[in-house]
C-alpha cells in the first residue's frame, strides 16, 4: 500500500477548508455599509454589494416643462405632498405609452417637493432600485425603515416575464407581508403594462390552473397593490407641438415658428411616433444646429 506524503494530505485539507470558507461566505448575510444620507438627495441601490450610491446630479427636467400630462402630474404631486408632510399617501403605478414622461414626472416632482419644502423634515430622499434587483426590495425597505427620513423609492420600467417569480417579493413588500410597508417609504413604479405582466403569461395561468379565475387574480392582484394607477397615453399633434414650444422657450433657442414647426413635425414623422421623448430629441438636434447649450 502506497503511503501518501504528509504534504499532500495537508494540501488536500487546505483546499477543503478553502471551499468550506467560500461556501460560508456566500451563505452569510451581506454587511450593509453605513450610508451618509446627507451626502445627496438621490441614491441608487446596488443589491449585490448592499450599497446605496449617492447621485449628486440627477438626470431630470423641470416640472413645468412636462406638457400634455397635467392631470396625472397634479394627482401624483398631491399624493407626494401628502406623504412629504406626514399624511397618508398611496404607492403609485405609472403605466402607458412609451416616452410620455412617466419617469420624468416622478423625478421632477421629487425636485419640486424638495425645492418648495418649508422645512428639512418635509424633504424626501430619492432611492432608485433597478428592475433586476427587485427581489432585494425587502432588504432595502428594512434598511430605509431604520432611518429618521422619508424616502421616495422608484423602480423604472417594471415588468415581469414568463417564469419570473420575483413579483411575489414585490407583492409582499408593498403591503402583503406581516410587517407591511414602512411609514417613511413610498413606492412609485413605471411600466408599459397596466398589470405588469404580458397577456400570454396571464392566459397561460388561466389555461393550466385548477381554478383559472384564482390564477389570473394572483397575477393581476400585484398591480392592485398600488393605490394609484395613472395612465399615460399617446399625445396629439397639438400636444406634441406644445411640448416643443415649451422647450424652445425654456432654453431660449431663437427660431421662428415657420422654421421649427415643420421641422418638428417631420422629425416625429420620420420616427413614426409623437411623444415627450421625441420632442426632447428634436430639441437636442435643433439646439446643436443653433449652437445653443442646453443648460441644466
Amino acid at each position: 500500500m502506497t503511503q501518501i506524503p504528509l504534504e499532500d494530505h495537508q494540501a488536500t485539507l487546505n483546499r477543503t477548508l478553502t471551499r468550506i470558507a467560500d461556501a460560508l461566505e456566500l451563505m452569510a448575510p451581506k454587511v450593509v455599509e453605513q450610508v451618509n444620507f446627507s451626502a445627496a438627495d438621490a441614491f441608487v441601490w446596488h443589491a449585490r454589494s448592499g450599497v446605496l450610491k449617492p447621485v449628486h446630479q440627477v438626470n431630470r427636467v423641470d416640472l413645468g416643462l412636462l406638457q400634455g400630462i397635467e392631470q396625472v402630474r397634479d394627482i401624483l404631486l398631491q399624493n407626494t405632498q401628502q406623504f412629504a408632510t406626514g399624511y397618508p399617501a398611496n404607492n403609485a403605478l405609472l403605466w402607458g405609452a412609451r416616452g410620455m414622461g412617466k419617469s420624468s414626472v416622478v423625478k421632477a416632482i421629487h425636485a419640486h417637493i424638495n425645492d418648495t419644502a418649508v422645512s428639512e423634515t418635509q424633504k424626501l430622499k430619492f432611492v432608485e432600485i433597478h428592475r433586476e434587483d427587485i427581489e432585494s426590495l425587502p432588504d432595502l425597505m428594512t434598511l430605509l425603515a431604520q432611518q429618521p427620513l422619508r424616502f421616495l423609492l422608484f423602480c423604472d420600467d417594471l415588468s415581469f416575464d414568463t417564469d419570473d417569480t420575483s413579483y411575489k417579493a414585490l407583492k409582499a413588500a408593498l403591503d402583503g407581508g406581516i410587517e407591511g410597508r414602512p411609514v417613511n417609504l413610498l413606492l412609485y413604479a413605471t411600466s408599459n403594462r397596466r398589470h405588469l405582466m404580458p397577456r400570454d403569461m396571464i392566459e397561460n395561468e388561466r389555461s393550466t390552473a385548477i381554478n383559472p379565475s384564482e390564477a389570473v387574480e394572483e397575477k393581476v392582484s400585484l398591480s392592485d397593490r398600488f393605490g394609484l394607477w395613472l395612465g399615460f397615453h399617446k399625445c396629439s399633434q397639438d400636444e406634441y407641438l406644445r411640448m416643443v414650444r415649451g422647450y424652445l422657450e425654456h432654453f431660449e433657442i431663437e427660431t421662428d415658428e415657420s422654421e421649427w414647426r415643420p421641422a418638428a413635425l417631420e422629425w416625429a414623422t420620420t420616427r413614426g411616433y409623437r411623444s415627450g421623448r421625441t420632442a426632447w430629441q428634436f430639441i437636442q438636434d435643433m439646439a446643436g444646429k443653433k449652437k445653443v447649450a442646453l443648460k441644466p
